[in-house]
């Protein structure tokens, strides 16, 4: 069982994260390229410090893992794995298709999962043991729905852009099997498994910090999230992800991506 005191922080964390993010998005903000060439704003950094702060002050013997700021105490029992805004790129040119990730690991496995959106006030959050529980003023339950073919199934991805041109050829695969495919969204996209609106989601090249958080939502909803192989995710995997709403989904997806 998960202690209750680290499910209020993550929701407090996320609500301090929202009140930081807010105020700058639609804003002008000064941009740098990181070495992966993806963008970094002030935003990103100072969230990601102020959850550092948060979260250490209050557990300071879990380790932290932050996308800006690098690990903590990595080799902690509980590992904080936070990503202030999953979806940089939709932050900066105004599209509220971005979120807060934070996660909790216990000895490397996912035990704790929040998605927040701050701008459409919409929180996802997954707990080892318990139902996602889904909170927002645009409606929406969770459920996600029957789909045991690609051929009816509604997937989603943030990019093909993200694929190596090997695994693009293996992507293209799922893509031409699926009824239909939705580009944007980082972790929205998945988000909407839960709630029945998207049925998967597959991509590569995702870091801890863009999955960690992920997994307890999708599997507290009665999905599964593995790697290619449909493996569990560790913090050794590749960062290569499938995220499906119905598990009976799965095996095709994998046997595509063979």
């Amino acid at each position: 069982m998960i202690d209750p005191a680290f499910v209020a922080a993550a929701e407090a964390a996320a609500d301090l994260a929202g009140g930081i993010i807010r105020p700058l998005f639609r804003s002008a903000l000064l941009v740098e390229a990181k070495g992966d060439a993806s963008p970094v704003t002030e935003a990103d950094r100072a969230a990601e410090r102020a959850l550092r702060a948060f979260l250490g002050e209050r557990f300071p013997t879990h380790g932290i893992m932050g996308e800006e700021y690098g690990t903590e105490r990595g080799d902690a029992e509980y590992l904080w794995v936070l990503d202030p805004i999953d979806g940089t790129r939709a932050f900066l040119t105004g599209r509220p298709l971005f979120g807060t990730l934070i996660g909790l690991l216990h000895r490397g496995r996912p035990v704790l999962g929040l998605i927040d959106q701050p701008i459409t006030r919409e929180r996802w959050l997954g707990v080892s043991g318990e139902g996602t529980r889904f909170t927002g003023p645009l409606g929406g339950t969770i459920g996600p729905r029957a789909c045991e073919s690609l051929s009816v199934a509604e997937l989603a991805c943030t990019s093909p852009d993200i694929f190596p041109p090997a695994e693009a050829a293996r992507f293209e695969k799922v893509r031409r099997a699926a009824r239909r495919v939705s580009w944007g969204g980082d972790c929205y996209g998945y988000g909407l498994i839960p709630l029945g609106l998207v049925d998967a989601v597959v991509e590569t090249t995702l870091k801890p910090w863009d999955w960690a958080a992920l997994v307890p939502v999708i599997e507290g909803a009665g999905g599964r999230m593995t790697d290619w192989q449909g493996k569990t995710l560790t913090l050794e995997s590749p960062g290569d992800v499938i995220a499906v709403g119905d598990p009976a989904l799965l095996p095709e997806i994998v046997g595509l991506l063979r």
